[in-house]
């Protein structure tokens, strides 16, 4: 019954003190008091505990009312016009809004246990990792006592309000998922598909291949044997940035290399897709989109330089080294009536990672 009444015996039992260490003083150290109680003005006036719990609750309704306003900030300001004006201000209001959310979130609690939470100063001394039963029960009642002390079971009004301001302090960050995506619209049904998107570029049949970023058209007469040019669109370089310029240049940019014709290991179904040993494959890794923009002339080998992938240019891009999963999409191109490259299609498969093309 004794061992069971002290909680620390079996944590005696394992001190072990050298006798030969042991030095008697005539001063010793004492343990230092606790300083006098000060009490609050909400423990000695209870106006005052009634003005600070008004004032909780009207922070963390305050934060409700931020949250709430940050959403809507985000609806009245929407971004999809791409105007910097319109992002300026959905960026400031709705900022704004969770801010103060977060603000009023955090100064009603810092209150809330500096004016009405017990302040009782006390000392709780270290036990073993498993205590006694009667210590985990002593746990329980000191989870009763906090509980009491705090007022958080039956103060309602404070204890209500602080859920409601949490619960709302994340609606703004599920409204903003929103913004994720582009929006349909109907001039524009699959602006919120990523894999239609991904499925099509800028190249059609008879669109000329251009210098990026010059926008210049390219003779097959001038790329010389072991040459690598940065290619786009030719349509694309008049695109300004409000019209998509980098979204349509970040799907249809390619990479043009020119080789003896009889170095080209061509399956019979792209046998046309080249023109005199020119051939064009994507720019963009089908790893995770980095751009492939090394070229080895020697061994006429691709290089990613974000996770080193390598591809084949003599047998269709294929993916010789790295964490790449399939070939660089190729382009199809041949020459017009005035010795301009040009594609005679757009990209058969989707260009970029391979994750698009599992759907």
């Amino acid at each position: 019954m004794a061992h069971e009444e002290d909680p620390l015996e079996h944590e005696r039992a394992s001190w072990k003190p050298s006798p030969g260490l042991a030095v008697a003083v005539s001063d010793p150290v004492k343990t230092p008091d606790l300083p006098p109680h000060r009490a609050r003005m909400t423990d000695k006036d209870p106006a005052a505990m009634k003005r600070a719990v008004r004032t909780i609750y009207t922070l963390f309704y305050l934060s409700v009312a931020a949250s709430i306003f940050s959403v809507a900030a985000y609806i009245i300001f929407p971004i999809e016009s791409g105007r910097i004006a319109d992002i300026r201000n959905n960026n400031l209001f709705v900022g704004l809004g969770i801010a103060l959310a977060l603000l009023a979130l955090g100064i009603g609690a810092i209150h809330w246990s500096k004016a009405v939470m017990s302040d009782k100063e006390f000392i709780e001394p270290r036990h073993a990792t498993r205590g006694r039963d009667s210590t985990r029960e002593a746990a329980v009642k000191a989870f009763a006592d906090a509980n009491e002390e705090s007022g958080f079971g039956r103060r309602a009004m404070i204890r209500n309000s602080l859920f409601a301001a949490l619960i709302a302090s994340i609606v703004p960050g599920i409204a903003l998922f929103r913004g994720l995506a582009p929006q349909n619209s109907p001039t524009n049904p699959v602006a919120g598909d990523p894999v239609a998107l991904l499925s099509h570029t800028m190249w059609e049949e008879g669109m000329r291949l251009a210098r990026d970023p010059e926008g210049t058209p390219i003779r097959a007469a001038d790329v010389t044997l072991g040459s690598a040019m940065h290619v786009i669109p030719e349509p694309l370089a008049a695109l300004s940035h409000e019209e998509g310029y980098l979204e349509e240049k970040a799907k249809a940019i390619v990479l043009l290399m020119r080789l003896l014709p009889e170095q080209l290991v061509e399956a019979e179904d792209r046998k046309d897709w080249s023109y005199d040993g020119i051939v064009a494959y994507s720019k963009v890794c089908t790893h995770v989109g980095c751009p492939v923009a090394l070229y080895e002339q020697q061994t006429h080998h691709l290089l990613c330089p974000c996770h080193q992938s390598q591809f084949d240019v003599t047998r269709g891009a294929a993916v010789i080294f790295g964490p790449a999963a399939r070939p660089l999409p190729q382009l199809p191109i041949t020459v017009d009536d005035e010795g301009y490259l040009v594609a005679r299609s757009d990209f058969t498969e989707p260009v970029g990672p391979s994750f698009w093309e599992r759907h």
